[in-house]
């Protein structure tokens, strides 16, 4: 009986990302069935007979998997431009902060906010990443510093996924910052997040991993490490945002709990990059943040290609140091900051952010069995997609077979 599918893009050139390379395929075609890939090769390959219920002819337009941002804090309310043009004018972090800005005033802004209220916020923002070819988002909170609010922030990005066609993932970063409430008493606080913040939230199941801030303007790894035990306990997976502003041997204590990712690591040692290598912790690199604070520091990129370490790109979507809604956008600015390759930028939005948020057997590769998930692009090369400054969006986006 010949094979019958869904739904078979034909004429395709594909870039799998599976495979040696980018995995190209000239001639390629990707059929689905019931939401998922159910062959990705050349069209020569298809099973004979093959018949499908919708055919459509890509006319020699590049698919890739759908784009995975795995770094993002989207969900908040609030505004932060004139911060901005506070920095703009000489202002520094610190003076900020003290003044009642920063993380902390978008927390008062967010505590403040309903859920209608966030949500409505929100959705342009993922609206804006969907227009680029994101098929998978994570989202963290952070926002709250509170347990109400932070798994208000957690409601909202679980609801954003039925709001919309993509796949949401979550992230517990109530150890983002320290709220009023326990002003100088860090300790206390990260006792609060792993005792009291993390067993209801995980009771409510509206976290997929924990999070925290390890870094010298967040907490310590002693402090950090509270929270990751508790994490542990939970059976939650962790990530961290890792080595930013100073060295706080985060990259290392990430990988102590084979972390998903560490992220940021532009004061990563290496130390740190041999202890992620050894875990298979994926470096997550968020240039638009390092970008628009005007960072020098460069991770180090060279040191974690020696070592073996994937490396993942995100948006990093956030308030304060990185207001981008387009992952097109950071994977040119990952090459020019960074000098990524072109391969390393588009394996690290799709392949390795996969992996960052452990979802790798589902999505990131156009590969039998997973989550029908493309993006179609008219270029002629995948260069493009990286090449081209804030004007890259696919002309087709499929999530789950649908487009």
């Amino acid at each position: 009986m010949a094979e019958r599918f869904d739904r078979v893009w034909l004429n395709a050139r594909l870039a799998t990302m599976a495979g040696p390379g980018l995995g190209l395929v000239e001639s390629g075609a990707v059929a689905m069935r019931d939401g998922r890939i159910a062959f990705a090769g050349a069209m020569a390959g298809l099973p004979h007979g093959w018949d499908a219920a919708e055919r459509i002819d890509c006319t020699g337009r590049w698919v890739t998997p759908g784009l995975v941002d795995c770094h993002t804090h989207l969900v908040y309310a609030g505004d932060r431009s004139g911060e901005f043009e506070q920095r703009l004018n000489g202002a520094g972090y610190r003076e900020i902060a003290d003044a009642g800005g920063g993380i902390l005033g978008t927390m008062r802004a967010t505590r403040a906010a309903d859920d209608a209220g966030l949500e409505r916020q929100s959705l342009p923002r993922l609206d804006a990443l969907l227009a680029g070819g994101v098929t998978t988002v994570e989202i963290k909170s952070g926002y709250g510093l509170e347990l109400a609010a932070e798994a208000k922030q957690l409601r909202v990005a679980r609801a954003l996924g039925r709001l919309r066609p993509v796949s949401v993932v979550t992230s517990c970063l109530a150890a983002h910052a320290l709220p009023p409430e326990y002003a100088g008493d860090k300790p206390g606080y990260m006792r609060h997040v792993a005792e009291v913040i993390l067993p209801s939230i995980a009771a409510e199941g509206l976290a997929d991993a924990v999070d925290v801030f390890c870094d010298s303007v967040g907490f310590s790894a002693a402090e950090t490490d509270v929270v990751l035990q508790a994490a542990a306990r939970l059976g939650l997976p962790v990530k961290l945002h890792a080595d930013q502003h100073a060295n706080a041997a985060a990259g290392a204590l990430a990988a102590r709990y084979h972390a998903l990712s560490a992220d940021h690591l532009e004061r990563l040692d290496e130390a740190g990059v041999a202890a992620m290598a050894a875990a298979g912790t994926v470096a997550v690199l968020l240039p638009g943040a390092f970008y628009f604070l005007r960072e020098t520091q460069l991770p180090p990129v060279a040191a974690l290609r020696r070592a073996g370490v994937a490396m993942a790109l995100s948006t990093d979507c956030n308030p304060g140091s990185s207001p981008i809604t387009s992952l097109p956008l950071v994977l040119n600015m990952a090459a020019t900051l960074f000098r990524l390759t072109v391969e390393e930028c588009l394996l690290g939005a799709t392949r390795h952010a996969a992996r960052a948020l452990g979802l790798q057997a589902v999505c990131g590769t156009l590969e039998r069995g997973k989550w029908c998930d493309l993006a179609v692009w008219e270029i002629e090369r995948p260069a493009e997609i990286v090449y081209r400054i804030g004007d890259m969006r696919p002309v087709q986006r499929v999530w789950h077979g649908h487009p």
